[in-house]
């Protein structure tokens, strides 16, 4: 039985696993996609809005060539880091359910190829974050191919039209970036406004291209069908126009997704961020929830940033725990 299973490879999961390699612990961390993944599905060229320090974990420097980092940047740190420090990651390893077992946890998991295993751990950190989760629309036409929760770059809509739903940071980037990539771009957004939390050097470019009109912006509005050549818009006033689309971004946010532990029953406050202690322990004790995976409702607060502090929190607190119980076993 290993000391800690860590779930997920993000720069959180990352920071965990150095942290209980250095204490002297057994563990792993699995991961359902690759190292990063949430990182890996950033927008190609995307830059970050802190600097190289505020990313960085175990104490590795991130040396780029920029003010602020940049995707590629940030796939090479975190894949040296875990290289230089010898982490073991077993990648594409989805972990499909977390049971309560008398010394720990049993965790079910599934290889890529559908192979099923099972790892037995005292301790579980569960570092998901939520970007591979993202918040369905509930609308007809929301699985056809023209749509994607996703955005990569600009070059393939060239030339088309191209509405892209929501108001925030990652919407904002895309409509920019595909302006300016030759698409023609509307935004379609439920709120009377851009939301504040947009960067603050990318709202006044964002605004000042709606505002001169080469970027078309549909406030108080919600896309209520999307079908291969136009989605239906519906108004808050009731009314409603087809708006020409050959692609839809649907970027109106990302949830953690932690069904996999839901047979645990973790309590939650009302705004379904979980009850956690200030070492990040669960209801469930010896379950450790880090970084954004549980804050559901404030997912726009947890970030690389200070996620990666959650980690040490945690695994200070197993340390803890488990040289308490070889103590207490000793006597």
């Amino acid at each position: 039985m290993l000391d800690v299973a860590i779930i997920g490879a993000g720069p959180v999961g990352l920071a965990a696993a150095i942290v209980a390699k250095r204490a002297g612990l057994s563990y792993v961390v699995l991961e359902k996609g690759c190292v990063v993944n949430a990182i890996f599905d950033y927008p190609t060229y995307m830059t970050f809005f802190t600097t190289a320090p505020e990313l960085e974990i175990g104490n590795h420097p991130m040396v780029t060539g920029h003010d602020k980092p940049d995707r590629k940047d940030a796939l090479m740190y975190y894949r040296l880091v875990a290289q230089r420090e010898g982490l073991t990651i077993r990648q594409y390893t989805e972990v499909r359910r977390v049971h309560a077992a008398p010394a720990g946890f049993t965790l079910e998991v599934e290889a890529k190829d559908g192979t099923p295993d099972v790892v037995e751990a005292r301790r579980v950190i569960v570092a998901t974050g939520y970007y591979d989760n993202p918040l369905p629309l509930g609308i007809s036409g929301e699985d056809s191919e023209n749509v994607s929760h996703y955005y990569t770059e600009a070059h393939p809509f060239w030339g088309l039209n191209v509405t892209v739903i929501g108001a925030g940071n990652s919407a904002a980037d895309a409509a920019l970036d595909l302006w300016r990539g030759g698409a023609r771009v509307s935004m379609v957004v439920r709120a009377h406004e851009l939301k504040r939390t947009i960067k603050y050097w990318v709202r006044p470019d964002l605004e000042n291209r709606i505002k001169e009109g080469s970027i078309a912006a549909y406030f108080e509005s919600q896309v209520r069908e999307v079908h291969p050549e136009y989605v239906l818009v519906g108004r808050q006033d009731g009314t409603s126009f087809d708006l020409p689309t050959d692609y839809t971004f649907a970027l109106s946010g990302y949830r953690p997704d932690l069904s996999f532990l839901e047979g645990l029953k973790l309590t939650q406050h009302p705004d379904e961020c979980l009850v956690l202690t200030e070492h990040y322990e669960s209801s469930v004790p010896g379950l450790f929830v880090v970084g954004s995976a549980g804050f559901a409702g404030k997912t726009n607060q947890v970030f690389i940033e200070n996620g990666r502090f959650h980690a040490e929190h945690a695994l200070s607190e197993i340390v803890r725990q488990l040289k308490g119980q070889e103590a207490a076993l000793s006597m």
